[in-house]
Formats: C-alpha cells, sequence, structure tokens
C-alpha cells in the first residue's frame, strides 16, 4: 500500500496557495547579507500595518501566511527573552513593539492562519545552516536558546498552522512540537511533514508525486528530486518563490523586477497545477507596508486564478477508471481540473483526457501523477463531450473533481521541457589522484549562487576513478543530509538552501587501477 496523508496533511493540501512574508533587519539595510548582524537602530517601520498585509494575502486567495520572525541574522520580531538582538532594541514603539503580535492578531480577525518562519541559523548566535554552531562547543548553548524561541513564538499568539525549518534543524524539538503545535505542518527538519521542491523559482516538477522513501524523508532535507509514487512516507510539496524576481526583502529601486501576471499565472500552473501548495512571497517596505505595486499585483493574480478556474463548463467525481463530461453540445475547451480523493493515498500511475466530436474521441492531454490536484491545458477544441481514461492505477482510483474549462488562453511555458542549466565547470584532476584515497577541495562560490538543487558530476578523461566521500560545507560549517546520491557512481545531488552563501566541497577520490586518470568536476544547475 503506498504512503497516505495524515489529516493535516489533506487540509494542507485544500489550502493551494499560501502568502509568505519576509520582513526584518534586512528590509532597512542597503547592502543585504544573510549570515551578518546588523544594527537593531535602524528598525523603524513607522506605519506597520499587519492587517494589510492579510488585506492583500485575501486578495491573492492565499489560505494561510507564513511570517519571518527570525532570519538567519539572527534578529527577532517579537519580544524575546533569550537575546536583546531585536525589536526590543529598535526604535519602533519605542522598543515595546511586536510584529508576530500585530500579524496574529490581523490573521484571527481575518480567521486566516498563521505560519512561522524561525531560522535555525542565527548569525548573532553564531549558528550556521540547520543550526549548526560554528563552535561545535556552543551547541548546546544555542540548542537551549533555539528551543527556547520555538517555545515562545508556539505559545504566546494562538495556534500556529505551519512551522518552517529554513534548512533543516539539528536541535531536537519534537517534544516543542507535539506539545504547542500537534497540528502544525512542519517544513524540512526531523519531523518534516512537507518539503522543499528544491528550488525558489516557483515550480515544481512533473511528475511532482506526494510519497519518498522513509530513508529520504527523515533526512529532514528531501525534494521533489526524492518523490516515489511507491514510497511508504507521505511528504509533499511546499513551492516557494518570489513576487519581485528574485528579491525576498523589500530593496529600493527594484520596483522592475515585479513578476508581470503572466509570469505568475505560470507559476500557479508549475507549482498548484502539479499538485503542490504555492507560497508566494511578499516584501513589506521600509514603511512596514507591502508596495502598491506589489498589492495590486497580487490581487490581480488572485482574480485571474478566479476567473478561469471559478466556473467550470461541467464537473463530476466519483470512484472509477473512467469518467465523462456532457457538455450539452458543442462548446470550446482548453483546460481540465483532476483531483484525486487522496486520503487513500495517490493511485493514479497514467491517464488520458480525451474530446468527441462529430462520433470520435481525439486526445486532448495525458500525464501520470494527479495527486491533489492536476491541471492540463491544450489548444481549444469545440467538443461536446470530455472524458478522462486511467490508463495505470495503483489501486482503483477516487476522484474529487474531473471538471473541463473554457479560459481563452494557454499558459506560455512547455511542461515537457526538463530545466537544465549547462554544467559549470568548478575543478579538474590529475597526477596527484593516485591508489590512495585523495580530498580535493572545491569552492562552488560563483557555480552555487542561488538557493535550489544541483548535481555534483565527475567526468573523467582517461582512467577510472572512485569517488569516496562527498562533504559539502556553508561558509565553512560542514552539513549534514545536504547530498544525496543521483543515481549514478560519479554523480551526486546537492541541496543548496541559502544564496550567495559560500558553499564549498571536499571530494575523496581515488584511482582504479593502475592506468593514471584525469578529469573534470562540474555543477549542473538541475530542476
Amino acid at each position: 500500500m503506498s504512503a497516505r496523508p495524515s489529516p493535516q496533511q489533506l487540509a494542507w493540501h485544500d489550502r493551494e496557495l499560501g502568502m509568505f512574508v519576509h520582513f526584518g533587519l534586512y528590509t532597512f539595510r542597503e547592502r543585504k547579507n544573510w549570515n551578518q548582524p546588523g544594527d537593531p537602530s535602524i528598525f523603524d517601520p513607522a506605519r506597520l500595518d499587519a492587517g494589510q498585509w492579510v488585506d492583500v494575502a485575501r486578495s491573492l486567495g492565499a489560505r494561510y501566511i507564513v511570517l519571518t520572525a527570525k532570519h538567519a541574522d539572527g534578529f527577532c520580531l517579537w519580544r524575546t527573552e533569550t537575546t536583546d538582538f531585536g525589536v526590543e532594541s529598535s526604535p519602533w514603539k519605542g522598543g515595546r513593539g511586536d510584529v508576530v503580535a500585530e500579524l496574529s492578531r490581523a490573521c484571527a480577525d481575518a480567521d486566516m492562519p498563521l505560519g512561522i518562519y524561525l531560522s535555525p541559523a542565527d548569525a548573532h548566535f553564531g549558528a550556521g545552516v540547520g543550526g549548526r554552531a560554528v563552535d561545535p562547543t556552543n551547541q548546546p548553548a544555542y540548542d537551549r536558546v533555539y528551543r527556547k524561541q520555538l517555545t515562545e513564538l508556539l505559545s504566546r499568539y494562538g495556534d500556529v498552522c505551519e512551522v518552517w525549518f529554513d534548512g533543516s534543524c539539528v536541535t531536537e524539538v519534537g517534544d516543542i512540537l507535539e506539545d504547542l503545535a500537534p497540528d502544525a505542518m512542519v517544513f524540512q527538519g526531523a519531523h518534516g511533514t512537507i518539503r522543499w521542491v528544491g528550488n525558489e523559482a516557483g515550480y515544481a516538477p512533473y511528475p511532482a508525486w506526494n510519497g519518498v522513501r522513509g530513508e529520504n524523508g527523515r533526512t529532514g532535507v528531501a525534494t521533489a528530486a526524492h518523490g516515489d509514487p511507491d514510497g511508504d512516507m507521505w511528504l509533499p510539496l511546499e513551492v516557494d518563490t518570489t513576487i519581485r524576481d528574485h528579491y525576498w526583502m523589500w530593496e529600493r529601486d527594484t520596483e522592475g523586477s515585479l513578476k508581470s501576471l503572466e509570469e505568475l499565472m505560470d507559476v500557479y500552473y508549475r507549482s498548484v497545477g502539479h499538485g503542490a501548495v504555492l507560497l508566494l512571497n511578499s516584501n513589506p517596505d521600509t514603511y512596514g507596508l507591502i508596495p502598491e505595486a506589489d498589492a495590486l499585483r497580487a490581487s490581480e493574480l488572485g482574480a485571474e486564478i478566479r476567473r478561469r478556474f471559478g466556473a467550470p463548463l461541467a464537473t463530476t467525481a466519483g470512484s472509477a477508471t473512467e469518467l465523462l463530461l456532457n457538455l450539452g453540445g458543442p462548446a470550446a475547451v482548453d483546460h481540465v481540473v483532476i483531483m484525486e480523493e487522496i486520503s487513500g493515498g495517490e493511485s493514479v500511475r497514467g491517464y488520458v483526457v480525451e474530446g468527441h466530436r462529430d462520433g470520435g474521441w481525439q486526445v486532448l492531454a495525458s500525464g501520470t501523477a494527479i495527486g491533489h490536484g492536476k491541471i492540463d491545458f491544450f489548444p481549444a477544441a469545440e467538443v461536446d463531450k470530455v472524458r478522462l481514461r486511467v490508463t495505470g492505477s495503483a489501486h482503483r482510483p477516487v476522484f474529487r473533481k474531473f471538471a473541463a474549462f473554457f479560459c481563452g488562453v494557454l499558459p506560455r511555458f512547455d511542461r515537457n521541457r526538463l530545466v537544465i542549466h549547462d554544467p559549470f565547470l568548478v575543478g579538474k584532476w590529475g597526477a596527484e589522484i593516485g591508489s590512495d584515497w585523495t580530498t580535493l577541495d572545491i569552492d562552488l562560490r560563483s557555480a552555487c549562487r542561488e538557493a535550489r538543487q544541483y548535481v555534483l558530476e565527475l567526468e573523467p578523461f582517461e582512467g577510472e576513478v572512485e569517488v569516496g566521500t562527498v562533504e559539502l560545507f556553508q561558509g565553512g560549517v560542514k552539513t549534514e543530509g545536504f547530498v544525496s546520491s543521483a543515481g549514478n557512481p560519479r554523480r551526486r545531488g546537492l541541496n543548496v538552501t541559502a544564496a550567495d552563501a559560500g558553499y564549498s566541497l571536499e571530494v575523496s577520490l581515488r584511482r582504479k587501477g593502475s592506468v593514471p586518470t584525469s578529469g573534470k568536476i562540474s555543477i549542473i544547475q538541475a530542476m
């Protein structure tokens, strides 16, 4: 039997669209540096209006909000007992303000679920990716700080719907989650119930299976690359991306980077339309307001989603390997939306959508995964019936929805095009590789400049080489679980979770046989 979602995961799937709020000390800094603390005296959002943030989320159609209560610089947006590096040391409201409290109240007033992002990385306390202390002797002290911060956030501000452990979390927090947020979804970490898609470009690959094998899911850093329809652990995908390309925090003079409505609709098709949940970032400015242009674009996106998918031509549901929509006469159709009833697991492995006209059937679309939802699109066809035929399944499928639409417009992207950028040469080897293990140090700063998945590839020119350990470092601190097998003995998958964060590799090699070896080492930007 394939993996099945928990009741909490089922409810999360139905949210489909959320709004990220990246706001903090970074917002006020002219030169952004995610890994350096700043001066709290510059934090002063004089017109901060959390109600406006919630209004923007509602116009977008978002069903939850996630706030960066603390990002990697360590600046805290609530009144914490763990440090003075936060709002209490700022001039905002005379040091008596609390951003988390204001957003919590605004969300409660609007019945909007609130999620909390608490960065395990913390430059103020000397903690790197995952919360691993740069100086290992400081790990117990930072663990106590982090547990206290998480406890404050989960006990003071009402129910929390989602907890974000960006880059995983090495501090044990399972008891806190179970006690204070038993129904919250957890992004990454040992207790994760959702996983990162593997890029910040706003898309899930297709097929985007919800299952993974337990040994991959328990690493805390599984991504879309680990999807397995026969996996024994349900770990669905959250797709996080920016509304300004590519700015998580507000920056001056970046209005031109605001994504167009067409670009954002492409994001929607490739995230929600692939069965994932989309978390679209907003970035309040130094006044504490989401800029007018960004708010308008979010509203336009919500309106366009409703325009395209709010009124189906026909819809049906049921348990069957074939479903039929009778349109009552010829009508133009260019989209279908299919949703499985996934409480019993993800069943469909292959399907075809066909249109009927003049006594014959023509193929309109086909695919493999459906899961929570799949949006298929195709050139408009005049048909009087639309049929869904399941061509492969793990068990008899049950469908929540099969609906036909005429939207009058198609997205721009080619769903079948795999996005893989040209390899980036990062190193070579030659005579230094002998019969004993030799470790090569590889600088990835030029090759890995954005958060996404990469593939390390070693290509011999002559002779044979054996690859031993491959270890990934961020800012000189070793990461755990961020290197995975890529299905090839000379390839490794790399999870890079922070942009421009000084990544490097240590790769151990030795020669196989007596023939001298040489070759090159490349990084491929995959997915």
